[in-house]
């Protein structure tokens, strides 16, 4: 789920054009500039006195524009305990929610493509249970945006285990508003839309996405269920309940009583796989050739307003547009932009108005619960977007 410590900010304003003067250069290893004369040092120190402060162990930010990584900065550590490890490029997070926008919601919307799912079909017609407490008329769209009316999470009160189990509790879920009334950010939302994409999908959630998304992309560092080998590269998070390091295994407790594999977490992946998931995702919406697995108008659909008319906390279909937890956009990015965060301190910004990107990841949470990063996400985009030229939009 997203830091909900974010600052609250509401409107949507129309499409703004950014022209940008001047090309990139200056790429090197670790850092470049965007255009002569401008400079991402200001990100670097953000960073840099961020993880002295002690908001994480270490960071990886890379800034795209322009159809390249114009900036890439690692500074910190992997792990903080039981031994000190160095950060690197090739370190694996835990995706956190970042799950929900870039597998569920696409592979839900590849299932819409294929005429095997409509926005605005009732839940309840592929898994009537669903319709219990209320639930009935609650839509594939209601999921997607969060307004179902559905509560944060299943109770983790108890000590219940297993998929069989977290999918009862989610079809059995009582409501917390009626549906459509109002924005609250949920995790059923997207476990229910996970079994949709199994069920129609034909195919397990992970076996779904390494087929239809990772594979496509050439994603070849990402998926769920880690390999025990792949451990020594993968940032641990935090300690369980009994004490012990979570590394390669999924933060999300939910997900994590679920066996690992569910639709609002559970994925891994790095900074390689997340920028070039990130340039495909831009390339599809400018209409340059493009490897994403989705027509240029489903991602349009995607990416612009889509929660119940009349509602000011505005959503896409998976991504944040402009509700109280866009902090990630920064002073400066387009109110047309849109991106996701998630728990363990990951986050994923893109405007397709200046063609830019910006992803952080880190695991803030390591090792015994962290720190927010809610302000360094917002300071960093503002720092990246003033090095590109941006200004505020109007």
């Amino acid at each position: 789920m997203p830091d909900r410590l974010a600052t609250k900010r509401h409107g949507f304003l129309k499409r703004r054009h950014v022209l940008l003067g001047g090309a990139a250069a200056c790429v090197s290893q670790m850092a470049a500039c965007a255009r002569p004369g401008s400079s991402f040092g200001s990100v670097d120190v953000l960073v840099r006195d961020a993880i002295r402060r002690g908001e994480a162990p270490g960071a990886v930010v890379a800034i795209g524009h322009d159809e390249k990584i114009v900036h890439r900065f690692v500074y910190g550590k992997r792990a903080l305990a039981p031994v000190s490890e160095p950060l690197d490029w090739e370190t694996r997070f835990d995706m956190a929610s970042l799950t929900k926008p870039t597998m569920t919601a696409l592979a839900v919307m590849q299932l819409v493509e294929q005429q095997k799912l409509h926005l605005d079909d009732r839940v309840s017609q592929y898994f009537p249970e669903f319709a219990s407490n209320g639930k009935g008329d609650i839509s594939v769209r209601l999921l997607m945006t969060h307004y179902s009316g559905l509560p944060p999470d299943i109770p983790l009160n108890d000590p219940w285990t297993g998929k069989a189990e977290g999918v009862r509790r989610a079809m059995m879920s009582p409501l917390a508003n009626p549906p459509g009334e109002k924005f609250v950010y949920s995790d059923i939302n997207y476990i229910m839309l996970g079994l949709l994409v199994e069920k129609l999908g034909g195919l397990s959630l992970d076996q779904y996405a390494r087929i239809n998304i990772l594979e496509p992309l050439g994603m070849t560092e990402s998926g769920y269920l880690p390999a025990t080998g792949l451990r020594p590269i993968i940032a641990p998070t935090q300690y369980d309940e009994q004490g012990n390091m979570l590394r390669g295994v999924v933060h999300d407790p939910t997900a994590r009583r679920m066996g690992g594999v569910a639709g609002h977490a559970g994925l891994f992946s790095d900074a390689r796989d997340m920028t070039l998931y990130a340039q495909a995702l831009l390339d599809r919406l400018k209409g340059r050739p493009s490897r994403f697995p989705l027509r240029q108008e489903t991602l349009i659909l995607m990416t612009t307003p889509q929660q119940p008319a009349g509602k000011t906390e505005l959503r896409g279909l998976g991504w944040d547009i402009d509700t109280h937890y866009s902090s990630p956009r920064g002073d400066v990015f387009s109110h047309r932009s849109f991106g996701h965060t998630g728990f363990t301190g990951t986050s994923l910004w893109i405007d397709p108005d200046s063609d830019s990107y910006v992803l952080i990841l880190t695991n803030r949470v390591h090792p015994s619960g962290g720190h927010s990063v809610v302000r360094l996400r917002h300071d960093i985009a503002t720092a990246a977007g003033k090095a590109l030229g941006l200004s505020a939009p109007v």
